[in-house]
């Protein structure tokens, strides 16, 4: 992608640059995904692909290389042997993380510094989707309502009544060429109980909050701007050297003085409650890959009975059982007579849960840092 300020072509989709934020250790997946070998950086599906790997494959036919991948200092190695198409000026390191806020808003200001018409997508590296092609049909009609002037988050048709998701409430649909679906943001709302979430389901009127944002850098960073007046000024102090011999010194500078804060709380939510926000629902299966209960019920892995199993060279026996087992070792795994079963077997740390209880590994990993023991994080 050249750095060098262009005038935009007349398509929207030829103005659409991605950006891939690559962040968070996901540990309800520990001791798989730590601080050194975080989720995206793992093959979780048995598909042969990372889950950063697939993001930047899923994005290829809709931006080419035109993309932008945020992710920390210490993942950059990691990162480049992935991602080997990635140029250095389209890698953004973070020297430690600022939450969504700072990640996103970086990458719009860098990319509103090269060509202030440009529509930016932001897809986590950590989601699991298919089929390709109707998330791309989605992107492509939310880069279309992005061209009219709205934020857009591109919302998942709910398969049932989650507690573990965030919402979005549509209004009104917005007759939008190349949008048809395309509908306005009443309001976002936080994870339910199981009783209103029930209630969002029956009405129709509301998709699961994915966290894909599509939009124009310019309303991006306008917001931002009005929101959070101290991230916006620091960011676009970064993005004016970002071009330049200057980045390196400017970044350090600046980064570790940002306020931390979520993007849906310093520009997607304010920005509906001003009328910018627009949504297209997909149809596509979508999963955040939060815990070992996903990883099995997403996997195309080989199956042991009924037990799942990751693992190159995984040795494992299963009689009467069922469950996930995930094993970065040589270790003989014999299961007899257990169900639902978590196993996570890895040379330094061996995580035994259930299906069940697989959203409280989270508790393990925040013990073990209290007692000390980080050197297994």
């Amino acid at each position: 992608m050249s750095t060098d300020k262009v005038t935009s072509p007349a398509s929207p989709l030829d103005r659409f640059i991605a950006v891939i934020p690559a962040g968070g250790v996901g540990t309800r997946l520990w001791p798989l995904s730590r601080a050194a070998a975080p989720k995206f950086l793992h093959d979780l599906t048995g598909s042969g692909s990372t889950l950063l790997r697939a993001t930047y494959d899923r994005l290829h036919p809709l931006a080419g290389n035109r993309m932008l991948v945020v992710t920390g200092q210490a993942h950059r190695e990691a990162v480049c042997r992935q991602l080997p198409e990635v140029r250095d000026s389209d890698l953004v390191l973070e020297s430690e993380p600022k939450d969504s806020g700072a990640a996103i808003g970086l990458a719009a200001a860098i990319l509103h510094e090269r060509d202030p018409d440009t529509i930016m997508g932001s897809f986590a590296a950590d989601q699991v989707i298919s089929p390709d092609n109707l998330f791309q049909e989605a992107v492509r009609e939310a880069i279309h309502t992005a061209a009219a002037g709205k934020i857009v988050t591109i919302g998942i048709k709910p398969t049932h009544p989650s507690t573990g998701f965030g919402y979005i409430r549509s209004g009104k649909a917005l007759h939008i060429e190349g949008a048809p679906s395309a509908h306005d943001v009443v309001e976002f709302v936080e994870k339910p109980d199981e009783t209103v979430a029930q209630q969002y389901v029956d009405s129709g009127d509301y998709v699961w909050n994915a966290g894909m944002f599509v939009a124009p850098v310019s309303l991006m960073l306008k917001h931002l701007e009005a929101n959070q007046p101290e991230l916006f000024q620091g960011l676009q102090e970064i993005a004016r050297a970002w071009d330049t011999p200057q980045r390196d010194e400017v970044t350090a500078r600046i980064w570790p003085t940002l306020p931390k804060i979520a993007i849906d709380y310093a520009v997607a939510e304010p920005a509906a409650e001003a009328g910018d926000v627009a949504v297209v629902p997909g149809s596509f299966r979508w999963d955040d890959v939060g815990d070992f209960a996903s990883v099995g019920r997403l996997n195309s892995a080989k199956e042991v009975d009924d037990v799942t199993v990751l693992g190159d060279g995984a040795r494992v026996f299963t009689e009467n059982s069922s469950g996930v087992v995930v094993t970065d070792t040589k270790r003989v795994i014999a299961l007899i007579g257990i169900q639902d079963v978590v196993i996570v077997d890895t040379p330094d740390a061996l995580l035994v849960t259930t299906m069940a209880n697989s959203q409280r590994v989270k508790a393990a990993v925040d013990a073990l840092k209290a007692s000390g023991d980080t050197d297994v994080l």
